[in-house]
């Protein structure tokens, strides 16, 4: 993950697919990045990367079939935005502070199921 200190806070990656998800490992991300699929999700690793306590990690995802599979540390707090049919599994962190992914999941069919470890 490129940190905003020192970076362009502004840059955005974007992978785009017809049919078929997309694998994201975190050194490869940048502080925002959209996936886009007619058919398929995104499976994202984070729990390599070293996200900076109140740095915000931004995730998009539009598909109209394909859901998340996040996977973080322990100590990050995700929160789910976004309008799909699926719901969303976490058991992780709520407290404010410390780093957060946010992921906006827009989509018919998907949810968004996030792991840690």
């Amino acid at each position: 993950m490129t940190k905003a200190s020192g970076g362009d806070p502004q840059k955005t990656d974007i992978k785009v697919s017809l049919i078929g998800g997309h694998r994201l490992k975190g050194e490869t991300l940048h502080e925002r990045t959209l996936t886009a699929s007619l058919i398929g999700g995104a499976d994202i690793d984070l729990t390599d990367i070293d996200i900076p306590d109140g740095a915000e990690l931004r995730v998009t995802k539009l598909s109209l079939i394909g859901g998340v599979s996040l996977k973080v540390r322990p100590d990050v707090r995700v929160e789910v935005h976004g309008i799909r049919l699926g719901g969303v599994k976490d058991d992780g962190p709520t407290e404010p502070g410390g780093p957060t992914v946010r992921i906006d999941a827009w989509g018919l069919i998907g949810g968004v199921s996030v792991s840690r470890g």
